[in-house]
């Protein structure tokens, strides 16, 4: 059964996450610092006030656009901010204690993970590495896997594709797997045990797989897949999928 008051404080601390998350994704990739300067519109440079800074409402409330230039506001923030007070309020909402906070910032991570590696194919250690150690501590009060289950998978996880981005690179000349996805399947197994590795890889996999179908670009023999995104994705259901099968 869903608290309402845990729901709603989780809906607004995921909200002003959010915020602050979307900026990083945004700014980050080009760069430039999330932590230091004032927040300004992108288009005119105009200091945004309070007035603009209050998640999802600002951007509702003006239309998606800056209200001195017309500028239009990157849809990112309002759906990172939305998605992030949907897993606060899930997460706090079911559970009101340290597993819920323990849910909450696994969403977090993994929805800031998908969108880097969509749009940057870009999953930095800063984020991946914190998400491992985390799985390995927090996680203990989230999932019900013992310590040395997540600390195998942890080491399985980043094994295997770590040796298969090495014997593509000494079969092909090239890169073909980046390390990051290696890292995040290294930590969701820290997270879920060794057990969930196959569903998760599996489902990620087949959802990858038809994303790029439907897209036409399978076609393309130069195309890239932002793997880490269908990792984050499968993550909970490869997880169920897991406990399901696993008993």
């Amino acid at each position: 059964m869903i608290l309402p008051v845990a729901a709603l404080i989780g809906a607004l601390a995921g909200a002003i996450i959010g915020s602050f998350l979307a900026t990083l994704i945004l700014r980050w990739p080009q760069g430039r610092s999330v932590m230091r300067g004032r927040s300004a519109c992108d288009g005119c440079g105009r200091t945004l006030t309070a007035r603009d800074l209050v998640p999802m409402v600002s951007s509702l409330l003006s239309r998606g656009r800056c209200r001195t230039c017309g500028a239009r506001i990157d849809p990112l923030h309002g759906r990172v901010e939305a998605g992030c007070a949907i897993i606060g309020a899930l997460a706090l909402g079911f559970r009101a204690d340290l597993g819920g906070a323990g849910w909450m910032l696994l969403g977090w991570s993994l929805l800031t993970l998908a969108v880097l590696d969509w749009r940057h194919f870009w999953l930095p250690d800063a984020l991946t590495l914190p998400l491992a150690f985390m799985g390995l501590t927090v996680g203990l009060w989230t999932t019900d896997i013992p310590l040395a289950d997540r600390i195998i998978g942890a080491a399985i996880g980043y094994g295997a594709l770590l040796a298969i981005a090495i014997g593509y690179r000494a079969l092909r000349g090239r890169e073909g797997l980046g390390l990051g996805d290696a890292k995040l399947l290294g930590a969701l197994g820290a997270w879920f045990g060794w057990q969930a590795l196959p569903f998760i890889l599996l489902i990620a996999s087949t959802v990858g797989l038809t994303a790029m179908l439907a897209t036409g670009q399978a076609r393309q023999r130069t195309a890239r897949v932002p793997l880490g995104t269908f990792l984050a994705l499968a993550a909970l259901p490869g997880w169920l999928t897991a406990s399901l099968f696993m008993g």
